[in-house]
């Protein structure tokens, strides 16, 4: 024993200095080392039981530990039999020896180790492993050891990870299903026996929840159900060792409901008691009494009581969250639904709103967060099956729910509630529109419940009402594009759209009546402006008088935009109905935006500018945007009033831009000129009103626009005025015949709006911007900026419209479109310069190829082709990083547009650019781990076979005729095959996005021409792009993709399962390494002739689970033995 013995104190010495601070990177590699050497050893597990039985050093013991589970998880099937009985023996013996007075975590790693075991030999060599767990969890002094062990034999066993075969998973799954029933009547006794030891119940037992208790199952849950007798019970004080048990027990049953499918071996007595010890959680007297006592001891029992409710309703809400509920458990849920709405009426239940909120604050918040869980899950997964039950009481649900909601302690839970009411919201709409015939019932039957719910989700977000709240939320840090108050009034406006949806009526005279208030303090503020010297002033300065304007200028800038939100349910079918409502808000937001404008409000000196300033320019701001989200109205009226010429709509529309003109100046802050900008080109895009161009305003917005002396508005601003006032003139005006759209005009009036944007670029020459000359180099770029921003824009805009709008635009842009490519060769060495362009010349070509003509089109495209060549696109890609990348990618999309081209006109440009790919990009990145420009490149690749399909396969009318009997032709297929080779690299490279858009281009390719039919690939791609996936597979390097994977294996193998199942499956099976030739053969016959999608696909990944599994068995000892 002494060579034990000397181990040991040599293993201990080794731990602690490894632990130690002062020990060296270096010299913990070694001791890692030599500790690994060790552990591959025939028979150091020996050794190991040895220190386990013979240490107290935690180290020492972790140590041994993890050797054991590297020699069962690993090297198992090599370690003789009479080894695996010891082992087997052993180490249960020494859990039961040492289990009280090992740390926690020792005890459960052994605990695990124990289970491995079982994994790999129960029933055949460990018959007793299961019924060894059951005996001790009967025995009181073992129970926790026993409710551990069963817990980490779910967790293992029911899903268990990689290594182990498929038939062995499923013989596991089996073995434990046999076992729930028992399982579970045993920890119902657990729960009941220690509930019941320590309950103080009266005389009389309580009904057993089996006898007679359905009938009245229903019985509205605010007449007390029967079971609340039992749930009235005063909840029983628990030991220690009580409490810890029941955790245990309630931790295995959440685990066990995670996977066992809803039956009968859940009975109503089990989910009775764990509705007892849901019951913790929403017990406040229990934690009052602990903090009374004071001792930290009871502090912490409170505690551990809350905690006992939280686990209760895991297990609740594993079992709410299934879906298919067999009809026979229909009945148990209903019960579960009664008694946890008795619990949520216990918490909400108080005589003033202000202690519902301290009881819900004094709840423990992981108990709030469960039981939210699971109103979600109600909702959402099941509340179309109980509602159907007509004595379910769903309105009186919604009160508790209601008043849950609005006395939520934080936001988050908050935000969480409002979640649950979005999606009941859903589902009465989606209800009432599969069910037409009862949109009065249904709605009816919630009217009252809705009603109060808008009433209380506007009074959240008004300052008036909510201001403690309102304050703390973050209005400066962005998560999500949106900071925290955004998020909050986002959501909450949903909640109001949806309700405006159902109930549009009594949404909007909730609304409108508010916004109304708002309103006229802000109009009102005209009174309190004073003239000063350095201009105007608003004259409220009493602390209190700006702090309550502060909260309703915040008011009046969220109900604009709830106001704005609500614009969709004013359109369609139902404009003529709510017409005037309609009108009413316009008209209103049409007089407040003016209002704004013409006092200047944005410049006004205020008593506190740092809050009061960015109040009155966000009201104004919102006014504008909310007015803009009428503009789909306001287009749907000028259809109207089109028919009818009618005066007001002329005047709405007048103001409006009367509202606007003033604020397009670089005097006014960007928030607000941004809000102007976007009105006005909703005016002049979706409006279109025929009279817009002769307005004043806007006559003056374009000879601001067109003034060259003018100061240039901010980039974004710029452009957006310009697409308006190019909109203006080339959309056509709604509801007037061709030969009414005075087309003449307006093209000269484009003609000369293009021509003054472009002056300063149509001036640029060529050999005067060559790249020595530094200095006027700046200046140069500024104006390339600064013009094709502007000119992109409107192009892009246009791109849809009719064929007239086109060419007015093009021939505008004519002069500006030459000069761009002139200027191309100049700056093909500065990428900032050649990205601009070529952004500019992709939209060209997307929107307006047809009106630039072929001989143009050809002479850019040669441009392009004769740029880059193979020095200019390596420079570009390696060396000028992200810009340069960009600069390659927007030239692969140029030509991705090319050769989407129908028709024969670019056909000539196929060779070179085909050619340009696979000879001169291909090569650059194909080797790159960067996926930069890849995505693109294959890209292009897909759309020259998908829309050239006739370039390399000549389809003949007779082969058309004979199908399947003569062969297509095939052309350029040195070509094609270059194509294919490049697609299977790119399926062995780690990028999973690349991986995926290539397996869906190949795919596509085969719905849509047959590609995987095609001889070519039948007869030389097939089985290597098979062989290709499969290893992906098999080496779980894409694991996100394994079902499109799967999908593809099947489309290829389909083409020819006679040669798959005969040629490549046995050919593919010898090329693999790591298996022997016995494991190859059941791994053969295990891939049944299934020739379904289903059934094929769970071949393949049974074949790759067991080719991985074996592998992993089959990872022999290395020689050699290390002593420590």
């Amino acid at each position: 024993m002494a060579s034990e013995e000397a181990s040991l104190r040599a293993l201990e010495s080794l731990m602690t200095e490894f632990f130690h601070d002062c020990t060296t990177n270096e010299r913990k590699r070694e001791i890692e080392e030599l500790l690994n050497n060790f552990a591959q050893q025939i028979g150091a597990w020996r050794f190991c039981l040895y220190f386990l039985s013979s240490t107290r050093n935690d180290y020492v013991m972790m140590y041994s530990l993890t050797v054991f589970e590297n020699l069962i998880n690993k090297m198992w099937l090599g370690v003789p039999s009479q080894d695996k009985m010891e082992i087997r023996s052993c180490l249960p013996k020494l859990l039961l020896a040492h289990h009280k007075t090992l740390p926690y975590f020792i005890r459960n790693k052994l605990c695990k180790v124990i289970v491995d075991i079982g994994r790999q030999d129960w029933p055949m060599f460990y018959h007793d492993f299961f019924t060894n767990i059951l005996q001790l969890i009967q025995s009181p002094v073992t129970t926790p050891l026993g409710l551990i062990m069963l817990k980490t034999t779910s967790e293992e066993l029911a899903c268990p990870r990689e290594d182990l075969s498929v038939a062995r998973k499923e013989e596991l799954r089996k073995l434990l299903l046999d076992q729930v029933q028992t399982v579970l009547g045993l920890l119902t006794g657990i729960l009941e026996t220690v509930w019941d030891k320590h309950s103080v119940t009266a005389a009389t037992p309580p009904p057993s929840p089996t006898s007679g208790e359905s009938g009245d199952l229903l019985s509205n849950l605010l007449q007390s159900p029967s079971s609340a007798k039992l749930l009235n019970q005063p909840i029983p004080i628990l030991d220690v060792e009580s409490e810890y048990i029941c955790s245990l027990a309630l931790e295995c049953l959440a685990h066990l409901f995670s996977w066992i499918p809803l039956s009968a071996s859940i009975t109503p007595s089990l989910l009775t008691t764990i509705f007892h010890f849901a019951r913790f959680g929403c017990d406040i007297r229990a934690r009052k009494m602990a903090s009374v006592n004071g001792s930290s001891q009871n502090c912490v029992l409170g505690q551990e009581r809350g905690r006992l409710g939280v686990l209760a309703m895991s297990c609740i809400n594993e079992l709410m969250s299934k879906n298919c509920v067999p009809v026979e458990f229909e009945e148990y849920l209903l019960r579960m639904f009664q008694q946890t709405f008795y619990l949520l009426q216990k918490i909400t239940k108080e005589n003033n709103a202000h202690t519902v909120k301290r009881r819900l604050e004094e709840l423990d918040e992981s108990y709030i967060e469960k039981f939210t869980d699971f109103l979600r899950l109600f909702v959402s997964v099941h509340l179309r099956r109980i509602e159907s039950y007509s004595q379910f009481p769903v309105v009186e649900f919604l009160t508790l729910l209601f008043k849950y909601t609005f006395h939520q302690p934080t936001h988050e839970g908050y935000f969480s509630c409002l979640d649950i009411w979005t999606l009941f919201l859903d589902y009465l709409t989606s209800k009432i529109k599969s069910r037409l015939g009862d949109k009065e019932a249904v709605l009816n039957r919630y009217e009252d419940a809705l009603v109060l719910l808008l009433t209380e989700v506007l009074n959240r977000i008004q300052f008036r009402y909510n201001q403690a709240q309102l304050e703390e939320l973050d209005d400066e840090t962005l998560d999500d594009d949106q900071t925290e108050w955004q998020r909050y009034l986002r959501q909450s406006l949903e909640v109001v759209a949806k309700v405006m949806e159902l109930l549009p009526t009594h949404a909007f005279s909730t609304l409108f009546p508010v916004l109304q208030d708002n309103l006229e303090v802000y109009l009102g503020l005209q009174q309190f402006i004073v003239t000063s010297g350095s201009g105007h002033r608003l004259n409220i300065t009493a602390e209190n008088d700006c702090r309550r304007l502060h909260c309703s200028l915040r008011d009046l800038s969220s109900l604009l935009q709830a106001v704005g939100r609500l614009a969709e349910y004013f359109i369609g079918d139902v404009f003529a109905a709510r017409f005037s409502d309609a009108l009413t808000v316009v008209e209103r937001l049409v007089k407040i935006t003016l209002y704004g404008s013409q006092i200047k409000l944005y410049n006004i000196e205020t008593a506190v500018p740092s809050v009061l300033k960015p109040d009155l320019i966000d009201v104004h701001a919102q006014s504008l945007a909310a007015l803009q989200a009428y503009s789909h109205w306001l287009a749907q009226y000028c259809s109207e009033a089109h028919r009818q010429n009618t005066q007001q709509f002329v005047s709405l529309i007048s103001t409006t831009m009367d509202a606007i003109t003033p604020l397009i100046s670089t005097k006014v802050q960007d928030k607000l000129l941004l809000s102007a900008c976007h009105l006005l080109v909703s005016l002049a895009t979706t409006v279109r009103p025929v009279f817009l161009i002769s307005i004043p305003a806007v006559q003056k917005v374009f000879n601001r626009i067109t003034d060259a002396s003018a100061q240039r508005l901010v980039d974004k601003a710029q452009v957006l005025v310009c697409r308006a006032l190019s909109n203006i003139l080339l959309l056509p005006w709604p509801n007037l015949p061709e030969n009414e759209q005075q087309w003449p005009v307006r093209s000269i009036s484009h003609a000369s709006l293009i021509s003054a944007l472009s002056r300063d670029y149509r001036s640029l020459k060529p050999n005067s911007v060559a790249p020595q000359r530094k200095v006027p180099q700046d200046g140069t770029k500024v104006i390339i900026h600064q013009t094709l921003s502007v000119l992109e824009d409107i192009v892009e805009n246009i791109s849809g419209e009719s064929t007239k709008s086109r060419q007015i635009c093009y021939q505008s842009l004519q002069e500006s479109v030459q000069v761009s490519l002139a200027l191309f060769p100049a700056f093909i060495h500065q990428s900032d310069v050649t990205d601009e362009m070529l952004s500019f010349f992709l939209t060209l070509f997307r929107g307006l190829r047809v009106q630039m003509g072929v001989p143009f089109t050809e002479q850019i495209i040669q441009t392009f082709l004769n740029m880059f060549t193979r020095e200019q696109l390596a420079e570009s890609i390696l060396h000028e990083g992200s810009t340069g990348c960009r600069v390659v990618e927007k030239f692969l999309k140029i030509l991705q547009v090319v050769v989407q081209e129908p028709g024969q006109v670019f056909k000539p440009f196929l060779p070179s650019i085909i050619a340009l790919c696979m000879e001169q990009v291909y090569p650059i990145i194909a080797e790159r781990p960067s996926p930069d420009v890849k995505a693109e490149l294959f890209e292009l690749l897909f759309r020259t076979l998908h829309h050239n399909w006739r370039y390399f396969f000549k389809s003949t009318v007779l082969a058309s005729v004979q199908r399947g009997i003569a062969e297509e032709q095939m052309e350029n297929e040195p070509q094609f095959s270059a194509i294919m080779q490049a697609f299977g690299q790119s399926f062995l490279q780690p990028d999973i996005h690349l991986f995926k858009q290539n397996l869906f281009y190949l795919e596509t390719l085969n719905t849509k021409q047959k590609l995987y039919h095609k001889k070519i690939f039948r007869t030389t791609m097939l089985f290597q792009f098979v062989n290709v996936l499969l290893q992906v597979l098999v080496h779980k390097s894409h694991d996100l993709l394994q079902e499109e994977i799967g999908i593809a294996i099947y489309n290829m193998a389909s083409v020819d399962f006679d040669g798959f199942f005969a040629a490549f499956l046995p050919e593919f099976l010898t090329s693999c390494d790591g298996v022997d030739a016995n494991q190859k053969n059941v791994l053969g016959r295990n891939f049944k002739m299934d020739r379904d999608l289903p059934s094929f696909t769970q071949n393949v990944h049974r074949l790759v689970n067991d080719l991985r599994y074996y592998r992993l068995c089959n990872d022999s000892l290395p020689p050699g033995t290390v002593k420590l």
